[in-house]
This record gives structure tokens, sequence and C-alpha cells, in this order.
């Protein structure tokens, strides 16, 4: 017996013709994802992935936790990979059904098969009860329990079987680079990250823009932002992270514009700085954190002026979420004790004390005639670094 990973993903079987192109993209995110734990092979196969290696001790727990976060897959199983032969499959069977019971003292169990290879001599439900039996023959104190099983024996027939007792859940969405590039403005608050996340899981590959106002923001508000997007390099391996500061036109901002207006001209201004940065590099949208009636400047007017000074697509994957379930994600990802480190943004300092909650956009358009934008939007790109945030060996 040998071990295989064998790899489930969802949406792709629906592909129809274009599958083998998400299929290629997916296997190239999993080698990716495991390349430094030695050489091994992965393959493709009836709506199944495989990886194997001829490394004597391949670390394939490992490898199943670090795939497991690979966008695009369902779940994945360290196996015992055997002939497709009755006596090898109930070899293996029972060699894990008392490794279970010995260990983790589980005593009940059943066992469920899929018979892909319907050359095999047996249908799905006989090779389930008679190996069943097998196990009960073999292992005496141990009991069937189809209903609420302590541990289920799962087996695939296929070219070759394969015998399992777990499945790791996996991220499910899109394989990462196949649903194009965005620019996932970030805060350093809790929505920003989590939206990125949500755009990564359906497939589109991002970077990352943050708008900084020093020195009423400063190094330890930017490596807060740095430290969320090592959070998300977990998915999505790398992010090239662009920080604009926005001090001087804030400024201008404050002095001669109504105060209540000031957190929209900056929403309008990120957005043409966005805008431009997404030009440069080839980028097809701008993602945002923005979740409808949040904040004063996320209301639906609101977000209509700032959705005027732009001609990119903006999503905004959060606008419908109750906070909890943002909050939800962002613990499961792991960016959630990072987001609430108490370190201040642009926007919670240039915020007004009664900012304006239903803007004119006509009124907005007419306030920004005191000031240069185009000259704003190039002090932004003259004042701009790139760090390129990647995975952590």
């Amino acid at each position: 017996m040998k071990k295989v990973l064998v790899i489930r993903y969802g949406e792709i079987a629906l592909k129809g013709l274009n599958r083998p192109q998400f299929e290629s993209r997916l296997i190239k995110n999993i080698r990716r994802k495991v390349f430094k734990l030695g050489p091994c092979k992965v393959s493709c196969s009836q709506s199944r992935i495989y990886l194997e290696s001829e490394i004597e001790r391949y670390p394939y727990d490992e490898a199943a936790k670090l795939i497991s976060e690979v966008f695009g897959i369902v779940s994945v199983s360290v196996t015992q990979c055997v002939p497709s032969e009755y006596e090898a499959i109930s070899n293996a069977a029972v060699e894990l059904a008392r490794n279970a019971y010995d260990k983790k003292g589980l005593t009940t169990f059943k066992v469920e098969t899929k018979r892909g290879n319907k050359h095999f001599p047996m249908q799905s439900p006989e090779v389930s009860m008679n190996i069943g039996g097998d196990i009960l023959d073999a292992i005496p104190g141990i009991t069937v329990d189809v209903q609420n099983p302590q541990f289920t024996v799962y087996i695939e027939i296929r070219e070759r079987s394969y015998v399992y007792l777990d499945k790791i859940p996996g991220q499910c969405g899109m394989p990462l680079g196949t649903n194009g590039k965005a620019l996932l403005l970030i805060s350093g608050g809790i929505d920003s990250p989590v939206a990125g996340w949500m755009m990564a899981r359906r497939g589109v590959e991002l970077e990352a823009l943050h708008f900084a106002t020093p020195p009423y923001t400063g190094e330890a508000a930017l490596e807060k932002v740095k430290n969320l997007c090592r959070h998300l390099c977990e998915y999505i391996d790398r992010i090239q992270l662009h920080v604009v500061s926005i001090t001087d036109p804030m400024v201008e901002f404050a002095q001669v514009c109504p105060e209540e207006e000031t957190i929209l001209h900056m929403r309008r201004l990120m957005m043409m700085v966005s805008e431009r940065i997404c030009k440069d590099r080839g980028l097809q949208s701008i993602v945002t954190g923005e979740n409808i009636g949040q904040v004063a400047s996320q209301t639906m007017e609101a977000i209509a002026v700032t959705d005027n000074a732009t001609e990119m697509p903006v999503f905004r994957p959060l606008i419908g979420m109750d906070k909890n379930d943002i909050i939800a994600i962002a613990r499961k990802i792991g960016t959630f004790e990072t987001s609430i480190q108490a370190h201040e943004d642009c926007c919670t300092v240039f915020v007004a004390k009664h900012p304006a909650t239903r803007p004119h956009l006509d009124r907005i358009v007419a306030s920004e005639q005191k000031v240069d934008m185009e000259k704003m939007v190039q002090y932004a790109l003259d004042h701009h670094d790139i760090y390129d945030i990647r995975v952590e060996a």
C-alpha cells in the first residue's frame, strides 16, 4: 500500500469544454503550494486530482493541510492507494479501522463506497456490506452504526482504489488566476481583508492599495496592513502592496471644502488614484470592503458619489452582509486579531464629526472646483511605494 492524496473540486466540473483550463490552473496552484515539501506528481482523472510522491517519508498530512487552503478545492483526503482488487481493498479498510479503534478508541463505524470503475465485479452497496463484515470479523468490540458512526471508512474504486477515513474541507470557490486581476483597497480594518479573500476565492488575482497620511498615520499602521496582506498570502501566495500618501490633498480638502464633505472627497480621490494604478498595472477592477449603511461614506447616495469618480468596475463583495458574518470570516481566515489592533487610518483621522450621509453629486463636484484634482492625483502617484508581500517560508 502507498499513500496518495485525493483532491476533490466542485464548480470546475460544470465548466464544459473550458474545464481542462480550470483543471490545469488548479493543478498549477497546488504544485506551487506544496513545492517546498519535495518532489511529487500531481495528475487529474475522472473529476479528481491526485498527488503522490516517490519520497519514502513524504509529509502527506502537511501537504493535505496546505492544499486545503487552495481556492477551488472542496476537500482533500490522505488515502491508502491499493489495486482495485477486493482483498487489497479489504486489507486496507481493516487496517484503517483497527487504527481508529486501537489508537483513538472509536468503536462504531460505517462503510461508504463509490464505484467509479464499472468493471469491478461488485456493486457499491455490496462492497460496503462485505467490507463492513470483514472489519467486524477482524476487530472484536467494534460495531456498525449507519446513522451516527464515530468514523466512516470511505472507499473509492477507480482504476486504482483509495481507502481513507477523513475528508479535510477546502475553501471551495474557483482557482486563483481564472477570473482576472483587481486592486483591493485595504485600510487596516476588518472588512477589506475579508473582501479581498472573497474575491480571491472567486479566482481573482489581487494587488492591494493602502492610503497613508503621514505623520497622522505611522509605521505601526503600515506594518499592520502588511501583516494583513501576509495573512491573505496564506491563500494567494503573493501580493504587491501599493502604499500611497495623500496627506497634502487631505489637508487641502479640510481647508477649502465643507467639513461634512471631507470623507467623500477623500473617497473620490482614492477612486481616481486607484483607476490610474489599475491602468498602469493592467488590473481590471477595484475591490473595496464597503458595506451598505455601515458608516456615513457607505450610504447608497455616498457610494453613488464615490463611483462617479471612476470608470473602473468597483466590486463590493460585502455590500449586503451582516457585520457578524464578516467577523466570522475574518476569524476563519486569520485576519481578525490583526484588524482590531488600535492604529489610526486615513479615514478615521480625517472623518468629520457630522459627515454628510445624503450627499448630492452636483454639490460635491462643485466643491471640487476649488481644488486641482489632477494635481492631487499626481501628488499621490509621486508618493507611491510598492512592497512585495509573499507567503513566508
